[in-house]
């Protein structure tokens, strides 16, 4: 599982322009829908030695100047409790502030790395200007320039060194891994124990009655399967704010730690702000993905109930438009067969590798049914494309402008691979390069 870093720190002290710097460069689902947009709050990490879970905790809530210092409370205690490592950024600019030294106080205590970040010096001669920062008590500060980048790559080395090891023994060969996902009360527990067989997970209609994932071992047809139960929300000891918005953290721990995502909707409420966000978190980790409508039995339905609610979900979820759908009900058991053998189907497209002569064909038909428009008056051209991957499948696409790549073009490339191949329940990974010479 991924190291999760959180960023923590005052608006406007360069916590932002250190995520992006870190993150670096790279193309996020692009839709309309709440939770789902290039202004990310986290961000998968793959460009140092060790990949890891960035994590900007500004994102979590709207800067509000009235309660900023609570604000910066809330943040920092949900850094504490879930972070691997934490990032604590101040403006060297504007000097030390009482939300500083509050803040501080708290995570010198915390008993897990944290690097207190000094950002915004540009140069040398700007350093004895952080004298009164040491009055803090800590025993090193890190002077950045999250910008310019100066002093950040240093402090990366040192931030990765920190990160706890995996002990590497309890990665089992040959056992799917299935994360059991979405917002509180929509039924995971129920859901878990239905597929068990029995109550492993105690489940309750209160909200936030999980409060850490719980693993669960067992043999479908004869093969071994890992069960994770997700907490849909933790009660984050005194924070005030709604706690719902804090929920996608165990989420995306537990998605990192899965082959395949169930991502739990309620039926009676259909797609949320935070169903959408956490279906985008199992996107872009690369899961394969399961859409699994629980309570459908609480609905009044006509005949049309069920193609309204898919043409919905279709809608509000359109970058998981591969992803199967089960109605079930957890609380009767009606459907929830359906979900084992759905896995099983999605696994094996989450695995599949197609020959080149095969890809390519399918590959050189799409891009003469639909050219690439021109990039800045040049024409796109493709050469070839091989697949270099699988969970999920990925492809390497050689091109004379891989810079000019549309996201909708990507798109289409995906749609073409999979009327041709299915891919059913696996998002689709391309990789443009230049062309080899």
């Amino acid at each position: 599982m991924r190291p999760i870093v959180a960023i923590v720190g005052r608006p406007n002290v360069g916590k932002s322009t250190l995520f992006n710097r870190l993150l670096g460069h790279r193309k996020a689902i692009v839709d309309d829908m709440p939770g789902v947009t290039r202004d990310r709050n986290y961000g998968q990490v793959d460009r140092f030695d060790v990949p890891f879970t960035l994590i900007d905790t500004g994102g979590f809530e709207p800067a509000s100047e009235d309660r900023l210092l609570q604000q910066m409370r809330e943040q920092s205690q949900l850094a504490m409790e879930e972070a691997d490592v934490i990032l604590f950024v101040m403006d060297a600019r504007e000097g030390l502030t009482p939300a500083d030294r509050e803040v501080a106080e708290m995570l010198r205590k915390v008993d897990k790395p944290v690097f207190f970040l000094l950002n915004k010096v540009e140069g040398e001669k700007q350093e004895p200007e952080l004298a009164e920062f040491y009055v803090l008590g800590v025993e090193r500060f890190y002077p950045v320039s999250a910008e310019h980048n100066r002093g950040v790559d240093d402090l990366m080395d040192e931030v990765i060194a920190a990160f706890p090891r995996s002990g590497g023994g309890d990665e089992e060969e040959g056992i799917t891994r299935i994360a059991v996902v979405g917002r509180p009360n929509v039924g995971k527990s129920s859901l878990v124990n239905r597929l068990l067989g029995f109550e492993r997970v105690v489940a309750n209609p209160v909200p936030g009655t999980t409060r850490d994932s719980v693993d669960s071992y067992f043999t479908c047809n004869r093969k071994r399967y890992l069960l994770i139960d997700t907490a849909g929300i933790r009660r984050k000891g005194k924070i005030s704010l709604k706690v719902e918005k804090y929920s996608a953290v165990d989420a995306l721990r537990s998605i990192e730690r899965a082959d395949v995502a169930l991502i739990v909707i309620n039926a009676e409420e259909g797609v949320t702000e935070q169903d959408a966000r956490i279906a985008g978190y199992a996107c872009e980790a690369g899961r394969a993905c399961i859409l699994v409508v629980n309570k459908w039995d609480l609905l009044s339905k006509d005949n049309s109930t069920l193609g309204k609610f898919v043409e919905r979900l279709r809608t509000d979820l359109k970058y998981l438009s591969y992803a199967p759908i089960v109605f079930v009900s957890a609380l009767s058991g009606q459907r929830t067969g359906k979900i084992m053998e759905t896995v099983e189907e999605v696994m094996s497209q989450y695995g599949r590798r197609v020959t080149t002569s095969e890809l390519n064909r399918v590959f050189k038909e799409a891009v003469a049914a639909h050219h690439h428009p021109l990039h800045q008056g040049r024409r796109v051209k493709f050469y070839y494309t091989t697949q270099v991957g699988t969970r999920p499948p990925s492809f390497a696409v050689f091109t004379n402008c891989q810079e000019g790549i549309t996201d909708s073009y990507e798109r289409y490339l995906g749609n073409r691979l999979r009327d041709a191949f299915g891919f059913t329940g696996t998002p689709l990974r391309f990789l443009f390069k230049g062309r080899e010479r």
